[in-house]
């Protein structure tokens, strides 16, 4: 299971077109530039570590569907591979025969339908996960770029640079060199962590489930309201 990651942010070109507009004679001088972190700050903030449990205990409640699924599959397999031998036994009469022959035929059509189920729970797992995943890291992108904004604001800064942002072909990143430019990085984690409750930080501290995991627990049911539906 992917935790919850921080995106690829900008591309080189719209950084450096920003930078060549205020580099320009005309903005040096009033220019004030700070650097952040931002996938430093994403991984270290309290929010992203209880996202990341969260969406491991979601996948946990998939994985343990899907084994019952598999154990049963397992099952049916095993009965059918007995119906089919006592189908063939030269020993059983023609009724008998005729019986196990039927009740294989029954058996095959439930593995068929077990292995439909698992296909479709599947799908549904990586299209809930995928799109928890999503609304949790904007979210928590959301909150981060608020504070940095702030604290851009309050500092009087022009601009705020991702020290952690690749370029086009993310072989290497946007920013390789500063002197001096200051690092908002460690102050804004600390300001954004000093909510955070007693084993958040660690992990020692588990979410509550939240809006995310009930939006997704009941598109689950939809889901399979569906296919029953459907049957």
């Amino acid at each position: 299971m992917r935790p919850v990651a921080c995106p690829r942010l900008p591309r080189l070109a719209p950084i450096a077109a920003a930078l060549c507009l205020l580099l320009a004679p005309a903005h040096a001088a009033e220019l004030k530039v700070a650097i952040v972190n931002l996938r430093g700050v994403f991984d270290g903030y309290w929010k992203t570590k209880q996202a990341d449990i969260q969406m491991r205990d979601r996948a946990s409640d998939f994985e343990k569907t899907r084994k019952g699924m598999v154990d049963e599959y397992q099952r049916a397999t095993e009965e059918y591979r007995k119906l089919n031998e006592g189908a063939s036994d030269a020993a059983a009469s023609p009724d008998e025969k005729e019986k196990q022959k039927k009740s294989a035929e029954g058996k095959f059509q439930e593995m068929r339908e077990i292995e439909q189920n698992i296909a479709q729970l599947d799908k549904t797992r990586d299209s809930t996960l995928g799109d928890q995943r999503t609304r949790l890291r904007n979210r928590i992108l959301g909150e981060i770029r608020e504070v940095i904004a702030k604290k851009a604001k309050d500092g009087n800064y022009n601009l705020v640079l991702d020290s952690s942002a690749d370029s086009f072909n993310n072989t290497t990143q946007v920013i390789l060199y500063t002197s001096g430019t200051p690092d908002l990085s460690e102050e804004l984690l600390t300001q954004l962590n000093s909510t955070a409750p007693a084993g958040a930080i660690t992990g020692s501290e588990k979410p509550d489930e939240g809006k995310d995991s009930k939006d997704s627990k009941d598109s689950d049911k939809k889901d399979n309201s569906g296919d029953r539906n459907d049957k």
